[in-house]
């Protein structure tokens, strides 16, 4: 026969006892009576053959032998704890990048909430790749260039259209008939798409070389916004800008052209089944392409482009 293993419930009562130095503390943590602490621990000392506990009418004190005990047992119960928490459903949380939360989420948002009152969701900053379990993450938008991780269940959302914007006050100041006027103008870039003019003459069909960026920014939404500022010319996904454009704070003159990337959704495996990862993945899917669509034949100052 196989030696006999020491009971997880002993070995609870003799952690909680230890940690709390009172058997009537660690009685009302795991909600037993004094008496079944002691014996639990009892049985313990007995089945171990070793003294854990030094008795005394103002505490109990662990031994020396029960103080390794109760430290390898404190770390194993923390580690299971820990392992459980891991795969209990967390709150519903979208991630998706800074620019995209400032730039649709924020303005489109209450329109799920006004469908879904009784989901609360959370959000997660970040553009790059991710791990579902590790960043607590129900749903990510990302762009189809950025790697996902390989249980991802993946959903189409949108093609990205891009093009070049600039306030209507710099428009006026250094105004462009064709895209080779643009050498005349600032260019504005981010350091998170280096080649985003490279990608719009490719799209649009252009085969000349642009002049120097005049000045980088570290995310879509600083660019935006320095270009409604009046310093330059800059190349952005019109799922960025649909408000300014519509609100007349920057103006596209060459209007848009599908670029090279799309947008795409990330759904957690373990999440997916969920009714409210379920409601989310639905309006996304919904909403992200009818924005688009609604703003396709609005009038953004576009003009034919030339050399297609």
């Amino acid at each position: 026969m196989g030696q006999r293993r020491p009971s997880l419930t002993a070995l609870r009562a003799f952690e909680a006892t230890v940690r709390h130095r009172s058997m009537t503390l660690a009685a009302d943590e795991l909600f037993v009576t004094h008496g079944a602490i002691s014996r639990h621990i009892k049985a313990l000392e007995e089945l171990l053959g070793v003294m854990l506990l030094s008795r005394s009418v103002k505490s109990t004190d662990p031994t020396p032998e029960g103080a390794q005990l109760a430290e390898g047992l404190g770390a194993a119960f923390r580690l299971i704890q820990t392992s459980v928490e891991s795969v209990k459903p967390g709150p519903l949380t979208l991630s998706c990048s800074s620019s995209i939360m400032m730039r649709w989420i924020i303005p489109h948002i209450s329109l799920f909430h006004q469908r879904h009152p009784q989901i609360e969701l959370q959000f997660n900053m970040n553009y790059d790749r991710i791990d579902f379990m590790r960043d607590k993450i129900s749903v990510a938008i990302r762009s189809s260039t950025i790697e996902a991780p390989p249980n991802a269940i993946i959903h189409e959302l949108a093609a990205e259209w891009i093009g070049p914007v600039c306030s209507p006050e710099y428009l006026q100041s250094f105004p462009v008939n064709k895209p080779t006027d643009l050498a005349d103008t600032a260019l504005l870039s981010t350091n998170t798409r280096l080649d985003a003019w490279q990608d719009w003459l490719l799209a649009s069909g252009h085969d000349f070389d642009m002049p120097q960026i005049r000045n980088n920014f570290d995310h879509f939404y600083l660019l935006i916004e320095a270009a409604a500022c009046g310093l330059g010319f800059a190349v952005v996904p019109k799922m960025l800008v649909l408000n300014d454009l519509s609100s007349g704070r920057l103006v596209a003159p060459f209007g848009f052209v599908q670029g090279p990337r799309r947008l795409v959704l990330w759904v957690s495996p373990h999440a997916a089944a969920r009714p409210d990862t379920l409601a989310l993945k639905r309006w996304l899917i919904e909403q992200i392409p009818a924005s688009l669509e609604q703003d396709r034949d609005r009038s953004f100052r576009s003009l034919p482009l030339s050399g297609r």
